[in-house]
């Protein structure tokens, strides 16, 4: 057998268990029908008995095969003219051998349908049937014998078509049957993949953790020799390698640098699959000869390249290309959210560096220059020969008030609320170090029944702190009563004073008291805002949440 014919269906091979039944069958039959050969010592006949018991012997071990060519159409072809010119040769309709010519229309049939099936069965009905009735002596009764055979055999001709015709279209609505379930398998395992995908990238705003999470997704989904990813730098418009696997690719390209694969990705947007790398230039490595390459495209640009690559031609297919189209968008987007995450961050820390900045120089910068300016009075006073001793210990208890108040600034600093530590603790533990430090008389008022987002909690904590910071430094209070309300899903904070208060005119002034600090703080969770005061009679802070 050729080596094409196993590469290619055969057509035959759905009947072959009914074939070798039959072609078993109608040899048992030929045989015991040319028996009276044996005892009549008929050679003539034993001999064709030999070769149509051999023939249907062999193509029991190795049957007919139909792969729809020309040396397939010999095989069918030869098979019936032989069982033809058996049947001839050994008395036409009479011969012992009738039945085996049966199998061998039955194979045509299965082997290419009704129209072929059909002329077999009558070239050799007529190769039989007219030399039979030109025989002498030819009667009524051979007419009827061969119309009998003729009939017989082109009905077994149409039942094979239509058995193959009947089986054809079950096959193929088999195959479709087949090849939807398997885009559906296909369409579920890509839903999975990128299920995971979408679980997996985002859930970390760190650039490093993300990229190590998409290498990783990128091995569990496709099967490479090489990946590379390639972020964009906007400082200089080049493409830098952050992550890769395999053959180290060059640290970085400009646009017009990039191989023609990947700058092919970054103009359509699209996944490109190249079967053969050399014939598109080549692609990230040298050593590589196909690929898969895909933009990572979020909120309208480009923020990245994705190149895979294989050493094996036509490695990937369409469904991997499918794959990767999905699994881009939310890649780029968690690299997207990552470098906005940085940015942020670095943006947060330059405000939060200004607020204490701005916290250190109203509580310790004023407290510092003025030491400053004693020592000044202080050496003055010495070089007019006045006794300074007094002097000095009244500065060092400046001094040791000073590294104090420093002491309770950076331990302000560092309190926060936590998961362990809420609010209500939070605040009466500060507002004790307030009472302990001036003369201000605090109190606590608390509704609870539910915890805020930790989030919303801090910002409102620092709001909390802020205010009565203000409080105990410049409106010369005697007392402050802290309101605490908070039943998960809203929120009242209310900070109250008994001090000099100040024009409602000055209420919106954002350089107030650290009203700026305390506005951005209200406005980054969402919260309202309003600070009212009353000259002579205090100041109210009042900072709301509201479920959306």
């Amino acid at each position: 057998m050729a080596p094409d014919d196993e590469l290619r269906t055969d057509q035959v091979a759905p009947f072959r268990p009914a074939i070798l039944g039959i072609r078993g069958g109608t040899t048992a039959v030929s045989v015991a029908l040319a028996s009276p050969a044996f005892t009549d010592g008929d050679l003539w006949t034993v001999g064709w008995c030999f070769l149509i018991v051999g023939y249907n012997v062999f193509r029991i071990v190795r049957p007919v095969r139909y792969v729809d060519d020309l040396r397939s159409l010999v095989r069918v072809i030869g098979e019936v003219a032989f069982h033809t010119i058996a049947v001839a040769a050994t008395g036409y309709w009479e011969s012992p051998f009738i039945f085996a010519l049966i199998t061998a229309v039955m194979v045509a049939g299965f082997a290419r349908g009704f129209a072929f099936a059909l002329r077999v069965s009558i070239a050799s009905c007529l190769a039989i049937g007219i030399p039979f009735m030109l025989q002498d002596g030819a009667t009524v009764t051979d007419l009827r014998t061969s119309a009998q055979w003729t009939v017989e055999l082109i009905l077994v001709a149409l039942i094979a078509g239509y058995a193959r015709r009947v089986t054809g279209e079950a096959d193929r609505a088999h195959s479709l049957a087949l090849d939807r379930l398997g885009r559906l398998a296909d369409a579920n395992t890509l839903l999975y993949s990128l299920h995971r995908v979408a679980q997996s990238l985002p859930a970390s705003l760190d650039m490093e953790e993300v990229l190590d999470t998409t290498m990783g997704r990128l091995r569990d989904l496709f099967t490479f020799d090489g990946a590379t990813v390639l972020l964009l730098d906007e400082t200089d418009e080049s493409w830098v390698v952050v992550r890769w696997d395999g053959p180290r690719p060059a640290p970085s390209y400009a646009t017009h640098e990039l191989p023609g694969p990947l700058q092919e990705a970054l103009a359509v947007r699209q996944p490109v699959m190249i079967n053969e790398l050399l014939h598109s230039g080549g692609g990230v490595s040298a050593e590589m000869v196909s690929g898969l390459y895909a933009a990572l495209p979020a909120r309208q640009a480009v923020v990245g390249l994705v190149a895979l690559e294989h050493r094996h031609a036509a490695h990937f297919e369409l469904r991997d290309q499918e794959l990767l189209n999905g699994f881009v968008e939310p890649a780029a987007l968690a690299v997207d959210n990552a470098r906005w995450f940085a940015r942020l961050r670095t943006v947060g820390a330059d405000e939060e560096r200004t607020r204490i900045a701005r916290d250190l120089h109203d509580r310790i910068g004023q407290s510092l220059a003025y030491l400053a300016f004693e020592l000044d009075r202080i050496v003055k006073a010495d070089g007019q020969g006045k006794p300074v001793s007094t002097q000095l210990g009244q500065l060092r208890n400046d001094v040791r008030g000073v590294i104090g108040e420093v002491r309770d600034t950076l331990y302000d600093l560092r309190t926060d609320v936590t998961d362990s530590k809420d609010m209500p603790a939070t605040l009466q533990e500060f507002l004790d170090r307030v009472a302990a430090r001036s003369s201000l008389e605090t109190r606590l008022d608390l509704r609870v029944s539910g915890r805020l987002p930790l989030l919303q909690e801090r910002e409102l904590w620092r709001i909390a702190q802020e205010a009565v910071t203000n409080v105990e430094r410049h409106a010369k209070a005697s007392r402050v009563v802290v309101t605490w309300q908070s039943d998960g899903a809203r929120a009242l904070l209310l900070v109250a004073d008994d001090g000099i208060g100040f024009p409602t005119s000055r209420a919106g002034r954002l350089d107030s008291y650290g009203i700026v600090g305390m506005r951005e703080r209200a406005a980054s969770i969402g919260a309202t805002l309003d600070i009212a005061g009353t000259p002579d009679v205090g100041t109210t802070v009042r900072c709301e949440v509201r479920p959306i």
